[in-house]
Order: C-alpha cells, then sequence, then structure tokens
C-alpha cells in the first residue's frame, strides 16, 4: 500500500498547493451564478411547491461544482504528467494499475467534495437548505465524484495535448452538465428535450442529489441510483482496462 498511499498524497497536495485556484475559483464561479440566476428568475421560476428558484438551484450547483473539478483532477494531472514526461516515474515503481486508478481516482473524489462543500458553506448565509435525505445526498456526491474522477482519468489517458483535454471538456462535460437540470426541471422542457435528457447520466446524479435536499425529484431517486451505479461501472471499467493495457501511457 506504501506506493498507493505515496501516489494519492503526491495528488492530494498537487492540488492543494493552488487551492486558491482549484478550490476558491469554483465557488466563486458557483457564487456567481448563484447570484445573477437568483438575481433574475427568484419570483418568475416555480419549480416545487414550496420551494423558492433559489433554494432549487443551489443543489445544482453544489452537484456541478462536485462534478467538475472531479473531472478536472485526474485529467489535468494526467495530462501534465504526459506532455512533461514525468509520467514514467508514476510507471516504474512497482504500483499496480489498481492502485494507480484508486489513486487519482480518491483524490479526484476528495477534490470535487471539498469544492462542494465550500460551495454549501460560502452559501449557507444566504439560503436556507432543507436536508430530508442527507443519505441520499452523500450517497449521489460520493458516486457522481467517483464517476467524473473516473472518466477524467480516460480523458486524460485519451488526450495528447491540452487542446484535445480541452476540446473534451467544452465538448463533452460542459455540454452535458449544463444540459442536466442545473438550472431548470426537466418538467419544464418539450416532449423531446425531456426523453432526451433521460439519455443524460448528469441528469441522475443532479436530480438524485437534489432530492436529498428537498424529498423531492424529478425522476425516481431509486432509479437514478441504479443508473448512476451502472455508469460508474462502466467508466470503471473502461479506465481499468486502459490502464492496464498502458494505452498511450507505455510507448
Amino acid at each position: 500500500m506504501t506506493g498507493f498511499l505515496t501516489l494519492l498524497h503526491k495528488e492530494l497536495v498537487r492540488f492543494w498547493k493552488v487551492a486558491f485556484q482549484t478550490v476558491a475559483a469554483p465557488v466563486l464561479t458557483a457564487l456567481l451564478y448563484l447570484v445573477v440566476f437568483a438575481h433574475t428568475l427568484e419570483g418568475r421560476v416555480s419549480v416545487y411547491p414550496d420551494v423558492g428558484y433559489t433554494a432549487f438551484l443551489l443543489p445544482g450547483l453544489v452537484m456541478m461544482s462536485v462534478l467538475q473539478n472531479a473531472f478536472a483532477n485526474s485529467s489535468s494531472s494526467l495530462i501534465q504528467s504526459k506532455i512533461t514526461g514525468n509520467v514514467v516515474f508514476l510507471l516504474l515503481p512497482p504500483i499496480s494499475y489498481l492502485e494507480f486508478f484508486a489513486a487519482y481516482l480518491l483524490a479526484s473524489m476528495v477534490r470535487g467534495l471539498v469544492v462542494g462543500a465550500a460551495v454549501l458553506a460560502v452559501t449557507a448565509p444566504l439560503v436556507a437548505l432543507p436536508l430530508a435525505a442527507p443519505l441520499w445526498a452523500l450517497a449521489f456526491a460520493l458516486l457522481g465524484s467517483a464517476i467524473l474522477g473516473a472518466l477524467g482519468v480516460i480523458a486524460g489517458i485519451w488526450a495528447d495535448k491540452f487542446d484535445q483535454l480541452a476540446g473534451f471538456q467544452n465538448f463533452v462535460i460542459m455540454p452535458l452538465t449544463f444540459l442536466s437540470g442545473v438550472f431548470y426541471s426537466i418538467h419544464s422542457l418539450p416532449g423531446f428535450w425531456q426523453e432526451l435528457s433521460h439519455l443524460n447520466p448528469f441528469f441522475y446524479m443532479i436530480d438524485g442529489f437534489r432530492y436529498g435536499f428537498f424529498g423531492k425529484s424529478d425522476f425516481a431517486p431509486q432509479a437514478s441510483l441504479a443508473v448512476v451505479s451502472a455508469s460508474l461501472a462502466l467508466l470503471w471499467l473502461a479506465a481499468l482496462r486502459l490502464l492496464h493495457s498502458g494505452y498511450k501511457l507505455r510507448g
């Protein structure tokens, strides 16, 4: 376990040493989203009975922050190691591909959850949130950060340069995140777009996380949990297969 713990410590220190960029900046972004959308739409949009739009929006912003930062942590670390050439120093030690994956995954989860908790802490004086089912919220936060951490590993392995990784983030992660119900209920969409939203796994993560606060959701939380768990298993298998084969990591 020494190699795993050393690599995990290295990944945790890597993002924490630049916490102003990796933690404070995403918190500020979420706060700006909250201020702008709350000021514009509070009192004009009603989603759930007795739930104001600002309260409805906040869990979505928290989960969006968790997902985006979990992905950013593993993907940016791997692409930096590949481009600078120091990935060889990660492959030479007797660390199994399972330990390699677990270290990157856990570090990504920690960063995502730290950012999400920070967003909640900063906005707590501004928005009063109930907590109807805290275990549901925790479950979806853990599963969501694990999914995006694994997806970040896959993207970091696949990309050969920062432009490719930026393209993956801009054309895959960002659209899936913004079209997942962060800012709206899918029941406000026309029928076609509602059906299309059900193909987006990010929707189930955010909707399930929101259920943990209000006890209300657009989709049954048990079904959302099943979809998210299946997505996690598939991405874990894909990431482990790439690491085991040494794809784009070993010459």
